[in-house]
């Protein structure tokens, strides 16, 4: 789909879904093989939400998190298993996309907005490094955001106005293009102008910016 770029000055991307691939279901799978019984209903339950909510924040360590998913599963894993089975979601960053996050920081303001945790972020770091030479993805935009640095998470209403008001952006210049309805509602409801990637059908390099 080609978008129409007129009234936009600022762009904030999502990370996984959008730029980074990612398949949620390797991670319930390698659960599963793990040992844990039913992870779609266990996980779906308000408390373990509640856990990815503050791994998520920044609110509880990542050894804490690992122990929480052991006492809700029932599991005896080493760490190591554990981020694993957490991190088999994350897939790959296809070069073209970096080259695409590259020429659009030339002709606007961009910016990532992703909730994720340290977990997460240390094995995406890795794969950066070993894959590409480069440490994060820093240089791609000119602020990265991610919940668990910032203590909030998408798609309540504080983390967008996080953004708007320390970069001095007007919501209705600004394009938040995200993989998650859910995200693109909150968005919405801050005066953001917004597109929802559908992941199974196009990625944004199909966008035509």
């Amino acid at each position: 789909m080609i978008i129409s770029l007129n009234n936009f000055k600022n762009i904030i991307f999502d990370l996984g879904g959008v730029v980074l691939n990612i398949d949620h279901s390797l991670t319930v799978s390698e659960f599963e093989e793990m040992g844990v019984k039913e992870v779609g209903k266990l996980f779906a339950k308000p408390k373990q939400k509640q856990l990815f909510d503050y791994i998520d924040k920044g609110a509880i360590s990542p050894a804490d998190f690992r122990n929480e998913i052991r006492k809700c599963a029932d599991i005896d894993a080493e760490d190591y298993l554990i981020d694993e089975a957490w991190n088999a979601m994350l897939l790959d960053l296809p070069n073209p996309r970096l080259e695409f996050l590259a020429k659009i920081k030339s002709r606007y303001r961009t910016f990532l907005l992703s909730n994720t945790n340290e977990i997460h972020m240390n094995a995406i770091h890795k794969y950066l490094q070993k894959d590409f030479g480069i440490p994060d993805l820093n240089n791609y935009f000119e602020k990265v955001y991610l919940s668990y640095k910032v203590g909030m998470r998408k798609p309540d209403a504080e983390i967008f106005k996080l953004v708007l008001e320390e970069n001095n952006l007007i919501a209705s210049e600004t394009l938040f293009i995200d993989d998650s309805k859910e995200h693109i509602e909150g968005a919405k409801r801050l005066g953001l102008q917004t597109y929802w990637l559908d992941i199974e059908k196009e990625s944004i390099l199909d966008l035509g910016i």
